[in-house]
């Protein structure tokens, strides 16, 4: 099989569908930085300390991860590629991160990412996670987009947030509080009082 193809000699790319855009579009950059994060997923599973249940879970995503990208190469909503992403794979990052939330001990300011070399990776992937969102948002400027993928994208930086710090518990490592930060984390908070 040949690899390479010759068709973005010229700065351009075909989406799903066939449609041809310059490689530097929004829609290119917002499923390009997705398949950047599911790299650095991927170092993380590769990681020999990376427990086993761990890299299970976070292969699963990477699936998540392609159906994400495969929506956002999707020009516009396409009735002959309907889109892969779905509400109830956000319910699912959510209740995964609810459970996550329970096992370190509970912080009410900023922490600087790092700790084991699992956590600081974690963390890094919730970074390039952000800017994935970011550039996601940027394309629903331009064109209408699956909303469920951005949902997903924005729970997905929580999602490593939190098992980050399950990592560091874990491995009997500390968080490191950022020693100027004051209270940003409101445990009261209720779903009532999360604006939609």
């Amino acid at each position: 099989m040949q690899i390479y193809t010759r068709t973005g000699d010229y700065g351009t790319t075909r989406i799903i569908g066939g449609k041809s855009v310059h490689k530097d579009s929004q829609q290119v950059e917002a499923y390009g930085t997705v398949d950047e994060l599911n790299s650095i997923i991927g170092m993380i599973v590769a990681l020999e300390e990376t427990p086993s249940d761990m890299k299970e879970e976070l292969m699963r995503i990477q699936h998540y991860l392609f159906d994400c990208g495969n929506d956002l190469a999707t020009p516009e909503k396409h009735d002959k590629y309907p889109y892969r992403t779905n509400a109830d794979l956000v319910t699912w990052l959510e209740s995964r991160i609810d459970e996550y939330a329970t096992i370190p001990p509970t912080v009410e300011s900023f922490i600087l990412p790092g700790g084991t070399q699992l956590a600081a990776q974690l963390h890094f992937a919730r970074t390039v996670t952000r800017r994935a969102e970011r550039r996601i948002v940027s394309l629903q400027q331009e064109q209408t987009i699956n909303q469920h993928v951005l949902k997903f994208i924005n729970r997905l930086s929580d999602y490593l947030f939190a098992l980050a710090r399950v990592a560091n518990s874990q491995a009997g490592v500390e968080d490191v509080l950022y020693e100027r930060s004051g209270r940003v984390f409101h445990t009261e908070l209720t779903k009532k009082d999360i604006p939609k």
